[in-house]
């Protein structure tokens, strides 16, 4: 399998924690959003990912962009251990619960918003800033909401082993302190975050551990 990542992407870091509680190696192939222009622009890799975004898997006859899809695959094609509960409910909640950080909280955040704020919408660093207050802070007030509901407080997301709604949760409490959000009234996800990452799944997937970290 070869992997195309970026050390600081929120996407690459979810499934570096996922090959990772599986035990899989992989060749990586760094892939830096800013240098050269950003190299994911360039047309050999927009080939292999047309929306010329991080991460890219390749798997024999499979290329396939997308952190949860790539998370989904290595789950049904090495399923221990596995990332889902057994149970169906508690499925569709740590599905709900990573799509709620993949899909309607990363996305703020991502290099190519963050430059079409400045660059575009001549946003100054304080216009910036209140947007990823909004939408980061937002978005994650809301996943603690989501852990203070469950029936059972477990030590991570949705039991006693981590899974996907936790490797959603870890990359994005990483860029919630590096952008400076407010998470004093969210302990719940802290306390997840902090047992997560006392395990090596975790961190050694961590963007300062990474070959291509600068």
């Amino acid at each position: 399998m070869r992997f195309h990542g970026y050390f600081r992407s929120s996407a690459s870091y979810r499934c570096r924690i996922g090959f990772n509680l599986k035990g899989i190696g992989y060749e990586f192939v760094p892939v830096h959003l800013l240098n050269e222009g950003g190299q994911q622009k360039k047309p050999d890799y927009q080939a292999l990912n047309p929306q010329m975004l991080v991460p890219t898997l390749e798997a024999g006859d499979l290329t396939v962009g997308q952190s949860l899809a790539i998370l989904e695959w290595l789950d049904e094609t090495h399923p221990e251990p596995p990332l889902l509960p057994a149970n169906a409910d508690d499925r569709a909640r740590a599905r709900a619960f990573a799509l709620a950080i993949a899909c309607d909280t990363h996305p703020f955040q991502n290099l190519r918003v963050l430059q079409y704020l400045r660059d575009d919408l001549a946003q100054d660093k304080d216009g910036v800033d209140r947007w990823l207050q909004r939408w980061l802070g937002g978005g994650l007030a809301a996943c603690e909401q989501l852990l203070a509901a469950r029936e059972n407080q477990t030590t991570f997301c949705f039991g006693e082993t981590p899974g996907l709604a936790d490797i959603c949760l870890v990359p994005q409490l990483f860029s919630a302190r590096r952008f400076n959000i407010d998470l004093s009234n969210m302990p719940r996800i802290v306390a997840i975050d902090e047992a997560c990452n006392a395990l090596s799944a975790f961190a050694d997937a961590h963007p300062s551990k990474q070959p291509d970290a600068d």
